[in-house]
């Protein structure tokens, strides 16, 4: 799921990612088959992440296979938010940055002029 909330189908999620979707569809009380169908995940794949959440305390499982993610996990899914959040308010400014560095650029090397400069 993305930052809003709106499922993305980016080929190439990364573990976190994945991890956030298993989360978010365990805030209720779930069986792996959901998870496995929410997530888009085949069944050794589900196996992984869920083994490695309960592993972690992120998610808490009973006797009949229910998933459900713990405080721990609700903690993980709000920090997640916040990296993205400020992941993307950073990519932006690198972004600016960069234009306003070709900008400066074009000011100073980029006129009609017959200047030569040495590059050291």
């Amino acid at each position: 799921m993305s930052s809003k909330g709106k499922r993305t189908m980016n080929k190439n999620r990364c573990s976190l990612d994945i991890v956030r979707e298993v989360l978010s569809i365990a805030s209720v009380k779930v069986r792996k088959t959901k998870i496995m169908y929410g997530a888009n995940l085949n069944f050794l794949q589900v196996e992984k992440y869920l083994n490695a959440l309960v592993g972690n305390g992120l998610l808490k499982c009973d006797g009949y296979y229910g998933y459900l993610t713990t405080g721990t996990g609700l903690e993980f899914l709000q920090l997640y938010e916040d990296y993205l959040k400020q992941s993307t308010r950073l990519k932006a400014e690198v972004e600016k940055n960069a234009k306003d560095r070709l900008r400066l650029e074009n000011m100073c090397f980029n006129n009609k002029s017959d200047v030569v400069l040495n590059k050291s």
